[in-house]
């Protein structure tokens, strides 16, 4: 049964046209699939009853179910979603600012920035070293439809409209290991989504980089870079022993960015691995080669899952910030939401029963 959710406009004209075979019930389903979020063609009441009834006896419209839920004290909440083959993956919801008051929860409240996190894969096969969902392997790509259902999911979960919210795609996986289908998600998304209001992060993946950059609409880029030696991010990221510093700053570099935009660079803080003076003065040598900001995120421990790897104290924090703030690079110091719902960033398991943890190397 084929799911209608990740099907690109053109694509669920000609899939449904034996059943709705006026050319503006494409149109009319897809409203019910983005601004009503609906879950069933039984919700979509304008189309005739016996069309809703041929709808769903041939197609799915693909939003996953909501296993669980799990919310932190500062507005973040972890979704586990189950697709339909049973894979689960999890997507998290974030709040910054005002809180929204329950009877308002249609509405944006001023000063509360939504953001949804979305997963891309069932897992994830990079390994970086101070990720959870790493310990998990290799999970196989979600479909457009399941990445981008993720978001509706939430939407109607939590009563947020088109235009409202924000999108990272930081949850499980590495996206530009899933570029064909990520593409489709980046143009259904759009909708309602404004590419500068999206934001992918990668670990490095140069061929999915230079395929994004050739998109006329781009969403915002993260890079999860964490080491400014290649000795150091071999062992943090695998990932680069295949694109070495080197390679993926020459791909950065012919990454178009219109005016006002810069590259993130995401550097995760581990006690005595990548938080002293020397490393951050590499880091600046690094940014300033083009528009960029750094997100520095202390390590989120998991003493189950990363054994060993600590967060560094507060002043030495202080001091590897200052060092990049005194060189004239934009940075912020990113403490992680949702980390007593296990949401934060590198978290996401996905799986009841995930893989034995290894020690990092």
């Amino acid at each position: 049964m084929l799911d209608l959710l990740g099907l690109p406009p053109l694509d669920l004209a000609r899939a449904i046209r034996e059943v709705a075979p006026e050319t503006w019930r494409a149109e009319q389903i897809t409203r019910w699939l983005w601004e009503h979020r609906a879950t069933s063609f039984a919700e979509m009441t304008d189309l005739p009853k016996a069309m809703r009834e041929a709808l769903a006896g041939r197609f799915a419209v693909g939003l996953p179910r909501i296993v669980a839920q799990s919310p932190a004290a500062d507005g973040a909440e972890k979704f586990l979603l189950e697709l339909r083959d049973g894979t689960r993956v999890e997507a998290v919801y974030l709040v910054d600012g005002k809180q929204r008051p329950a009877a308002e929860a249609s509405e944006n409240a001023p000063g509360t920035r939504i953001t949804v996190c979305l997963s891309s894969q069932a897992g994830c096969a990079v390994d970086c070293a101070f990720c959870v969902t790493g310990r998990l392997g290799a999970g196989r790509n979600l479909t457009a439809g399941e990445t981008v259902g993720q978001y509706l999911a939430i939407a109607r979960a939590k009563g947020f409209g088109p235009r409202e919210a924000n999108v990272v795609f930081m949850g499980m996986g590495e996206p530009l290991l899933n570029v064909p289908n990520v593409t489709v998600a980046l143009d259904l998304l759009a909708r309602e989504v404004s590419p500068r209001r999206t934001t992918l992060s990668t670990s490095g993946v140069v061929p999915g980089i230079e395929a994004l950059a050739l998109r006329p609409l781009r969403p915002n880029l993260a890079v999860s870079l964490s080491a400014a030696d290649d000795e150091t991010r071999n062992r943090l990221m695998p990932i680069n022993r295949t694109w070495p510093l080197a390679a993926l700053f020459a791909a950065l570099k012919k990454w178009p960015l219109e005016r006002g935009r810069r590259i993130t660079f995401e550097w995760v803080l581990i006690d005595g691995v990548n938080d002293d003076p020397v490393t951050a003065r590499r880091l600046v040598a690094l940014a300033k080669q083009l528009p960029s900001k750094v997100n520095l995120i202390p390590l989120n421990e998991s003493e189950k899952w990363l054994p060993g790897p600590k967060r560094p104290p507060a002043a030495r924090i202080d001091a590897f910030a200052r060092v990049l703030a005194e060189a004239g690079v934009d940075v912020t110091v990113r403490w992680s939401k949702g980390l007593q719902a296990d949401a934060a960033c590198g978290q996401l398991k996905g799986r009841e029963e995930p893989l034995r943890p290894r020690p990092v190397a």
